[in-house]
């Protein structure tokens, strides 16, 4: 179906096919995924609609399923992740792009608004924004939708609370739930790119210095993992008292924030909670401490407490804002206060978002085959397709595992030994 698309500039597709080529060179999974929807053309004549972070990993996986048969529409999911050559390329391979660097929190809403108005039958979220747009101003659609897949831990959050109170009116599956996710993107995907969106920013020294991972959920143990490797003295604050416990046993400090304010010389935020670094922990920071957030949105850090409190604000360098306060004390905050990782840097590796997307595409193929006889749920990835994605994963690398007998199948499912 042709289209309209809205994009930065048409002039810098040349450089969005380069960026995609790369990252499909490095995306064996999807390749395979891509090769299996090739033949069976399962989203034939059917309309997916994407929100995630328009980068050169997920154009490709917007193009698997273009290859698959699907009239595909896509929008970003964060105004700074959007890499405008990337968009023009694929409005370049007929795919329908609504969606800029920079946009505003209006511009936003309206570029969701125009996905929707192309009334897709599946859908892939990513922070669950377009679910909620569904929910709440797009209700005509409801009844046209199949379902779909949510990629982030805050996504699946609002899906959850949804399903509860009963008013969740498609299935959705959390993709970011899968063992083939949260053990590699959230950990090994998200330690590293933070980690690369800090240092490309800021140009400083991360050996020697005092890291506050605020979090400790699966991102925050590999944003922590990560600096130790790095050189840091790393400390994390936790409200999960097991987490806390696995934190001092994977060799950290754990304090409440108040005290690890004093400490901090950086500061990485991945809750998906608001304001867990607020007004009294600015107080107490030392000079030049550095902010940042992996959480999905920019609510972790209180920009509003941070703003009132300080005398001035300026860019004192691209993606990093100095807040000078009435003492003389200068903090500084990256990104915004948005996702670091992609804001500031190019997201998760692709042999990370390789398994993750794969993870997506073989999800709402799942859906599209059962849609008739699932309930309005939230549901799991099926065990089966996490085990595939896994074996694709090992197959690309050479590697092979050991199997069981039959003799250790027997004994393994019975009582009688």
């Amino acid at each position: 179906m042709k289209r309209e698309s809205k994009v930065r500039d048409m002039k810098l597709a040349g450089e969005g096919h380069r960026r995609i080529e790369w990252v499909k060179e490095h995306m064996p999974v999807l390749n395979e995924v891509r090769s299996i929807f090739e033949k069976e053309q399962p989203f034939k004549g059917l309309t997916v609609a994407i929100c995630l972070h328009l980068e050169a990993k997920t154009a490709y996986l917007a193009k698997v399923m273009q290859a698959g048969g699907a009239d595909v529409v896509i929008t970003g999911s964060n105004p700074l992740s959007t890499q405008d050559p990337v968009a023009a390329a694929l409005v370049d391979d007929g795919i329908t792009v609504y969606d800029w660097h920079g946009c505003t929190a209006e511009e936003y809403h309206q570029q969701l608004q125009w996905v929707l108005d192309c009334q897709p039958d599946l859908l892939i979220d990513d922070g669950g924004d377009m679910v909620h747009m569904l929910h709440t101003e797009r209700q005509e659609l409801l009844e046209k939708i199949r379902g779909g897949a949510e990629e982030t831990t805050t996504g699946i959050h609002r899906l959850v609370a949804m399903d509860k109170s009963g008013e969740l009116r498609f299935p959705m599956v959390a993709v970011n739930d899968a063992y083939c996710k949260y053990l590699f993107d959230n950990r090994y995907g998200t330690g590293q790119s933070t980690w690369d969106g800090i240092m490309r920013t800021t140009n400083l020294v991360v050996a020697g210095t005092s890291v506050v991972v605020v979090g400790y959920g699966w991102c925050g143990k590999g944003i922590a993992m990560r600096a130790k490797g790095l050189g840091a003295n790393v400390i994390v604050t936790e409200i999960d008292p097991i987490k806390a416990n696995e934190a001092i046993m994977d060799g950290f400090r754990v304090m409440p924030m108040i005290e690890a304010a004093k400490i901090g010389d950086y500061f990485v935020t991945v809750t998906g909670n608001i304001s867990v670094i607020r007004k009294e922990h600015f107080a107490v920071m030392k000079d030049k401490a550095i902010m940042c957030n992996a959480g999905h949105f920019d609510v972790e850090i209180d920009k509003n407490d941070l703003g009132e409190m300080a005398d001035s604000v300026k860019e004192v360098r691209h993606n990093i804002d100095e807040y000078l306060l009435p003492d003389g004390r200068k903090l500084y905050l990256l990104a915004g206060g948005r996702l670091v990782n992609l804001a500031s840097g190019d997201g998760h590796p692709a042999e990370i978002m390789d398994m993750t997307f794969a993870l997506q595409a073989m999800a709402i193929k799942n859906v599209n085959e059962n849609y008739a006889n699932l309930q309005a749920k939230v549901y799991p990835v099926p065990a089966e397709i996490d085990q595939k994605v896994a074996n694709l994963r090992l197959k690309s690398l050479a590697v092979n595992i050991d199997h069981l007998t039959p003799e250790q199948e027997k004994y393994l499912n019975s009582w009688k030994v």
